[in-house]
């Protein structure tokens, strides 16, 4: 599990492998052997004896600003695992196989927006042909992704050219399946300037943290990136990996509003946006958490949504294992 604080004036401590939850004159116990991660979202304190725990049982800490995006981070200072994988990554960037690589991960995505949109479709007869002709639009653009080949550098500006057509088509759908009170023109994101944008954006947040997390214990350089360039302090491989996983987060948000479970007093009103109060990051983090902890069938195991990534992670550190022993 995730142990997300939200409350301001939380105080976190530790008595033995329990982490102690302090909040006013409530006091939680939660083993440490159940944690994953700490996420801190608002002004909270904890002890230097939490924190010694949470590292000695490999849990990181993981601040987020009020936009749900991780600023910072508390973990122990080991690489995962060889760095023959960090330089491989380096390498393999500039080369068709990187290429084909980073290309997968686009094509994951939109087939997880298609999957996504067909299931969708089946629960909502009324926009059974107009989720329809959306689907059909994204699969073509599936296709012309699919049909790219030749190096990054060559293709960069081509993927994200066609991903972005990808992504208006996806939208558009998606927009479908919101009560209309909370249709959106567009994306929008620091800060959301609307309800749909503001949850989706938080969510992402917790997403990124989760990628950067698996691409540490897999021994992969959360900042050598292969569709993103790599920009001074930019995740740029987080970046690119995210991509197969943002899916989660939006089916878990469209959820909430299909539930009507999604109310105006959620959110704090800013000069030029919205930001999500301690209730809407409540009701949003219960279900997503709910959604990531849910086990599937994954490569011929059950394993939990979430470990999906580090399962992904791992199994690219493997390929540039492998990919550095036939240059060897």
């Amino acid at each position: 599990m995730n142990l997300v604080l939200t409350t301001f004036g939380t105080y976190l401590h530790r008595e033995g492998e329990l982490f102690i939850i302090k909040i006013k004159t409530e006091t939680q116990q939660i083993s440490s052997r159940k944690v994953r991660s700490i996420f801190i979202t608002t002004g909270a304190s904890l002890s230097s004896d939490a924190i010694q725990l949470a590292v000695e049982k490999n849990i990181d800490i993981v601040f987020l600003d009020k936009y749900g995006d991780p600023y910072g981070r508390v973990w122990h200072g080991k690489l995962g695992s060889t760095t023959t994988i960090r330089r491989q990554q380096l390498r393999i960037a500039e080369t068709e196989d990187g290429f084909q690589l980073a290309l997968s991960w686009m094509l994951r995505k939109v087939d997880n927006q298609v999957d996504f949109l067909v299931a969708a479709r089946k629960k909502r007869s009324a926009l059974y042909e107009q989720l329809s002709e959306q689907v059909d639009k994204l699969a073509e653009a599936r296709e012309k992704l699919a049909a790219l080949s030749g190096s990054l550098d060559e293709m960069r500006n081509r993927i994200f050219n066609l991903e972005a057509q990808a992504a208006q088509i996806y939208w558009k759908a998606v927009n479908l399946l919101l009560p209309e009170k909370y249709r959106f023109e567009k994306r929008s994101r620091r800060p959301a300037t609307d309800e749909f944008n503001c949850l989706l954006n938080y969510a992402y947040g917790v997403l990124y943290s989760s990628v950067e997390r698996a691409c540490i214990l897999a021994g992969l350089d959360p900042y050598v990136g292969f569709i993103h360039t790599d920009d001074y302090n930019k995740m740029s491989l987080v970046f690119d990996l995210i991509e197969c996983y943002r899916v989660w987060a939006d089916e878990t948000v469209i959820g909430l509003f299909a539930g009507r479970k999604v109310k105006a007093d959620m959110f704090h009103k800013l000069h030029n946006g919205l930001s999500l109060d301690k209730e809407g990051k409540t009701v949003l983090m219960k279900p997503f958490e709910d959604f990531l902890e849910e086990k599937i069938r994954y490569s011929n195991r059950n394993i939990q949504r979430r470990e999906t990534v580090q399962f992904d992670c791992h199994q690219i550190a493997n390929q540039l294992i492998e990919k550095s022993n036939e240059t060897n």
